[in-house]
């Protein structure tokens, strides 16, 4: 029987890769690494990307070059006095970094927009095509566009005393701070704290907005370009001795991993989904957890022997008339030809003290009545005068034994036979 085809599949979206100044293989040796990695580098803003390959959209190390000091030539140790042409050193506040290309025209690319990203002005002191020109002054205006609407790192959103707070109890930070101004004019204001003779000396600037610029407001006025100039001004003139807020060091928000593929052998960087938060009192499968687009709602077990829809009855509660026990006695009760005629006369020998029943429950009725007693014929004889003693009885009669030491009188056997013919009628209906 054949089949319909199965409608095709949609082809995944790749991630868009980052799009930089300039990129190109570097070969990367920090301070604590003993030998060289390779990576795919890319230039972007004041940050240089390392990348495993061209392929990834997620870097795996960054560079910053806010705190560029020097780019020069580096010849590598152990080799001969000329200069290979494929090595550079990148010179950083309290670092030095050391990168490794392929060729001196790749070198003297890198050489170039770096420096173009940092001073914002195309070198001229470097071996250049007039096209290698063109690629960088391009790089250039885009870096302006990009400070012109980006904030500089030691801008905070901060009022003027916690500005002043901050640089007083984070000393080891920076002691110049890039805050909005007081005035609510749009502007932006710069507050400074240095320590002169044990006593700390606090300074605000007021930075007023003027079309695509902006003007540091002293006795002579200072136009710069971006918010990113009015930092620099402030470190460039002072010789250093302001250093921008920095309140803490960049940490990544997404958990990753370098993953290598299986068909082609590259390496990409992964990112996994978080977990599937567990609901308690629901079955969850065992093996991997599922991420969060290929979540399924949980569903409760059924009884089993049951539709799931049908829920399980709870037991019947019992009667308050059915919920007794009761009792059996140990030993069966001794049966006598004249029971009844002995608890008849058990009961008028005490009429004084009336039988109570007992507390609780009627007691069952017994499956089968009792046998018919036959009735005891009555002859009242006449005795002479003058005899004493107890009277004897007839044998074979039906008159109850007595216990030696007892009279019965001729009322109290009329009486129980009365009885005893009322029983016997309760009986019969």
């Amino acid at each position: 029987m054949a089949t319909a085809p199965g409608l095709p599949r949609a082809p995944k979206s790749k991630p868009a890769l980052p799009s930089h100044y300039y990129e190109g293989f570097l070969e990367k040796k920090g301070p604590k690494d003993r030998d060289y990695k390779k990576f795919w580098a890319g230039l972007q803003g004041l940050t240089i990307y390392l990348y495993t390959s061209n392929r990834d959209p997620q870097y795996v190390e960054k560079v910053d070059l806010s705190n560029f000091l020097a780019l020069t030539d580096d010849t590598p140790k152990g080799s001969s006095t000329m200069d290979p042409g494929t090595h550079f050193c990148l010179s950083l506040e309290g670092q030095e970094i050391r990168f490794k290309v392929d060729s001196l025209e790749s070198r003297e690319m890198w050489k170039g927009f770096i420096m173009t990203v940092v001073e914002l002005k195309v070198p001229s002191n470097l071996t250049l095509l007039p096209g290698h020109k063109y690629m960088m002054a391009e790089a250039l205006t885009k870096e302006k566009d990009r400070r012109a609407q980006e904030k500089p790192s030691c801008f905070l959103n901060v009022s003027r005393v916690e500005a002043q707070l901050l640089l007083e109890r984070y000393p080891d930070c920076g002691n110049m701070l890039l805050r909005p101004g007081s005035d609510r004019s749009g502007g932006f204001s710069v507050t400074t704290r240095q320590m002169l003779n044990g006593a700390e000396v606090v300074r605000h600037y007021k930075v007023k907005s003027e079309g695509l610029g902006y003007v540091i407001d002293v006795e002579e006025p200072i136009s710069c370009s971006s918010l990113h100039d009015v930092v620099s001004y402030f470190v460039s003139n002072t010789k250093g001795a302001l250093v921008p807020f920095y309140p803490d060091e960049d940490y990544e928000k997404v958990l990753g991993f370098v993953e290598a593929n299986q068909e082609n052998g590259e390496s990409t960087w992964t990112a996994p989904k978080p977990p599937v938060p567990r609901v308690p009192g629901t079955f969850q499968p065992p093996g991997p957890s599922l991420s969060l687009g290929d979540a399924k709602p949980s569903q409760q077990l059924p009884v089993p022997g049951k539709p799931p829809w049908v829920s399980t009855p709870l037991p019947p509660v019992p009667a308050q008339d059915e919920n007794y026990i009761i009792p059996i006695s140990d030993e069966p009760t001794a049966q006598y030809v004249n029971e009844d005629e002995v608890a008849q006369f058990c009961r008028l020998k005490a009429p004084a003290l009336p039988l109570r029943p007992l507390a609780g429950p009627k007691p069952k009725k017994q499956g089968k009545p009792l046998p018919r007693v036959p009735p005891v014929p009555h002859k009242t004889k006449t005795e002479p005068k003058g005899l004493a003693g107890p009277k004897k009885a007839a044998p074979g009669s039906s008159q109850p034994k007595v216990p030696f030491g007892m009279s019965i009188s001729t009322d109290i056997t009329e009486e129980l036979e009365r009885k005893l013919q009322q029983r016997r009628a309760n009986l019969e209906k």
